[in-house]
């Protein structure tokens, strides 16, 4: 993607050592959503020390995750009324290399990510995945049950470019190709559209202040509960009004639904 060419400016980094400099489990994120053209020129102003993570030599790999949530939407609900304790449960797949992982992210304001290797299948959990979460829904004092009415609610796929500041202070992700798919085949595909994602253990970072500059401010999007109450009516839509009505409406957007 011509969006993802400034990248070839950069010095590459191999993914262990990038994890090893910066693994980022525990930070603060801040998203921000923008267009094709506004992303090159963000990639293009970007101190032509940061590093790019390559992989087999690909500057952008293939990501899909799918999330799992109650019939009475806890998860969604956690993020959309932004309670103190929240907890998101997905299985992140890494295309490319076929790994999958068992993701839970909680926290408020900072962001928590636990993971372990997991081979029970992108969109099911096992017995063993249940236990594991229930102890941590427990430990998060959500009570353990929650973790034995999980099933799979939205799957999200995109391109992800990963970049090292010089000042080592966190890390950017820069995600393209962005789509979401229900289960009863609804989807939202934005092409169009690129989320960067700051990584930081700071308030703020260098990235954070170049891309204010340039206009740009943080927005509250999760690729879980937006994309939900885009492609889903009866949840509730008010933290996200602004982006429902903006880059996701439908008149920007690809929506369809399962013949």
């Amino acid at each position: 993607m011509t969006t993802l060419a400034p990248l070839k400016r950069f010095r590459t980094i191999g993914l262990d050592d990038l994890v090893a400099r910066a693994e980022m489990l525990t930070r603060i994120d801040r998203k921000y959503l923008l267009t094709q053209a506004e992303a090159g020129e963000f990639l293009g102003r970007l101190d032509p020390s940061t590093e790019a993570l390559s992989v087999d030599g690909s500057l952008a790999a293939g990501y899909e995750t799918v999330y799992f949530d109650t019939s009475d939407w806890t998860s969604f609900h956690m993020s959309a009324h932004q309670r103190r304790v929240r907890m998101k449960v997905r299985t992140r797949t890494y295309v490319d290399s076929g790994l999958t992982f068992l993701e839970v992210k909680s926290g408020s304001g900072v962001t928590v990510k636990e993971r372990i290797p997991y081979e029970g299948g992108r969109d099911r959990l096992t017995i063993d995945a249940r236990a594991y979460l229930a102890d941590v829904a427990a430990r998060l004092g959500l009570g353990r049950g929650l973790a034995y009415e999980l099933f799979p609610v939205i799957r999200t796929t995109y391109d992800r470019s990963t970049l090292l500041p010089p000042d080592g202070a966190g890390r950017v992700t820069v995600d393209t190709d962005l789509s979401w798919r229900l289960p009863d085949g609804a989807a939202l595909d934005l092409p169009e559209l690129v989320i960067v994602e700051t990584k930081s253990l700071s308030a703020t970072s260098a990235t954070d202040r170049l891309l204010w500059r340039a206009g740009h401010r943080p927005v509250a999007i999760s690729k879980f509960a937006t994309g939900l109450a885009a492609l889903n009516p009866d949840l509730p839509r008010n933290r996200w009004a602004r982006i429902l009505r903006g880059p996701f409406a439908a008149r920007n957007l690809e929506l369809s639904a399962a013949a």
